[in-house]
């Protein structure tokens, strides 16, 4: 080739060849950031004013704000191929979604956490599962059976196994359903059948014996936790078996008892609390004599409290159980039929606290002299509930055997008039009264009694009609200001009288006065 020898266009050439290789070099240093920067005096590009130190990588990438965003939007969207190769990443939480969250709690981690929830919102979490269901009838510690087929075919056991209190009267009982008109008892309602306007008879049958002794003895074998049994129409082997089984019973209740009854109760070495019914009237009829009293005495030495309801006996049978049962303290009778002479056997009940009478028609039939009487020394309550004292004889026996009582009750006594209640002033250690009921009583034949219990701290005097306002004496308003406690309401309309304006009974014992009563509408002694 020929050398080109104008020098016009080999001087183009030369300057041509330098721009192309300045542009060269720019790019080249866009393209690498590491490159150091290089400044042609020549270029027509403005010279960059440089920092003392050099970029760094984090400079530079944070300036290049174009590769950032293809990083971001790449990690957002991910490679496909990545996700194929690398399996999913499992979660340390379990997704349980619709799942029972309970089930991995333990049946007793289950059954404190039911416990802590009140009665009323037990049953209805029942009715979450049948897991539920089962926990929660193992919480279940007392049930009145109303059907006698779940005892028979052992649901009772399965469905509640830790009972401790058991009824089974309401479901001994086989009556018409279908009748509108129920008697009612204190332990169960009995269906009666009527002819027009005219009640007949209870339309009610029992659970035959062999039926019921079956039941006890399953249930026995059952629930060896039991501490109270209620039944009606048991024999003498049902007992034994629940004896035997359940060494923890403390309390029985038997109804339609006879004597032969309870020879079965003798194996019942922690028994405490007995009640027995054996006559009803109306529904039925059966006899519990001294000899029953006898065998009860001598086999359930650990008794606190007795309750004879409908039971025959006399002073034997009282004193067996005074002498034998030293650890008695409450004895209760309702509707007796006791022989005469039975009020002197309580004095051989050394221990007894309190002494109840209930729907009793009388106290004593025959009651013996004054002398062969004694009382009781460690009795402190005397409670009288809808019993007709009519006769005084006994009526005053019943004071002298009672003479040591702290507390009297009268609640809904028929008789009790003012020679009745002056009875009361035997017993002088009396220091609270409560009369509720006596309509016959007046205010005159209540003073004359009270006045002389000198320890009397608290009176309660209510629905006494004939006891008035009016008739309260001033030496009676100021017995009523030391009281401690009091309530006065002998009919709905009672206002003290204005005489006990100063002496105080606004202040002592006066919890019955309403606040917004003013005094000056009281009623001024005659």
């Amino acid at each position: 080739m020929q050398k080109e020898n104008n020098p016009r266009r080999r001087m183009f050439k030369m300057r041509f060849r330098r721009s192309e290789s300045e542009k060269a070099e720019e790019v080249g240093e866009l393209r690498s950031p590491l490159r150091p920067l290089k400044l042609n005096p020549r270029s027509p590009l403005r010279p960059l004013k440089l920092n003392r130190r050099s970029a760094s990588w984090s400079d530079t990438w944070l300036k290049n704000t174009t590769s950032l965003k293809n990083v971001v939007m790449a990690m957002h969207l991910g490679s496909p191929r990545e996700s194929r190769l690398k399996p999913p990443q499992k979660s340390l939480v379990p997704e349980l979604g619709n799942s029972d969250r309970t089930a991995q709690l333990s049946d007793q981690i289950l059954l404190k956490i039911l416990g802590k929830l009140p009665e009323m919102d037990r049953k209805p979490s029942s009715m979450v599962c049948k897991r539920w269901l089962s926990l929660q009838g193992r919480l279940v510690r007392s049930a009145k059976v109303k059907d006698w087929s779940f005892v028979e075919s052992g649901r009772v056991i399965s469905r509640f196994p830790n009972l401790t209190q058991v009824d089974l009267v309401p479901g001994s009982l086989i009556s018409d359903r279908n009748s509108g008109i129920l008697l009612n008892n204190c332990a169960f309602s009995v269906p009666v059948a009527c002819s027009g306007h005219r009640v007949f008879e209870a339309d009610c049958d029992l659970v035959p014996g062999e039926v019921v002794d079956r039941g006890l003895s399953e249930l026995g074998s059952g629930c060896p936790n039991l501490k109270k049994l209620v039944v009606i129409g048991a024999s003498e082997l049902g007992l034994l078996s629940v004896a035997e089984e359940c060494p923890t019973l403390q309390e029985l209740e038997l109804h339609k008892c006879t004597d032969n009854l309870l020879r079965g109760i003798a194996a019942c070495e922690n028994l405490q609390v007995l009640k027995l019914v054996a006559n009803v009237e109306g529904l039925y009829g059966s006899v519990v004599s001294d000899i029953g009293l006898t065998i009860l005495a001598q086999g359930c030495t650990r008794l606190v409290k007795l309750e004879l309801s409908g039971c025959e006996g006399s002073f034997d049978g009282i004193k067996a159980i005074g002498q034998c049962c030293q650890m008695l303290e409450e004895l209760r009778f309702c509707d007796h039929r006791m022989d005469g002479g039975w009020l002197a056997a309580l004095s051989y009940c050394e221990n007894l606290k309190t002494l109840r009478f209930q729907s009793c028609k009388r106290i004593e039939v025959v009651p013996w002299p004054d002398e062969y009487l004694g009382a009781c020394p460690a009795l402190e309550n005397l409670h009288l509930h809808k019993c007709q004292l009519r006769d005084k004889g006994s009526v005053r026996a019943l004071f002298i055997v009672c003479a040591a009582a702290k507390e009297i009750v009268f609640q809904d006594c028929w008789g009790l008039d003012n020679d009745m209640f002056r009875l009361a002033s035997i017993c002088r250690r009396v220091t609270f009264l409560s009369l509720e009921g006596c309509s016959l009583l007046t205010t005159e034949g209540l003073e004359s009694v009270i006045l002389s219990w000198k320890e009397l701290e608290g009176l309660r005097v209510v629905s006494c009609k004939n006891i008035k306002d009016k008739d309260i004496s001033p030496t009676l308003s100021i017995l009523f200001s030391t009281l401690k406690d009091m309530k006065w309401r002998p009919d709905t309309k009672s206002l003290l009288p204005s005489s006990i304006i100063g002496t105080s009974l606004g202040k002592k014992g006066s919890r019955f006065f309403r606040k917004n009563r003013d005094l000056k509408f009281l009623f001024d002694a005659p």
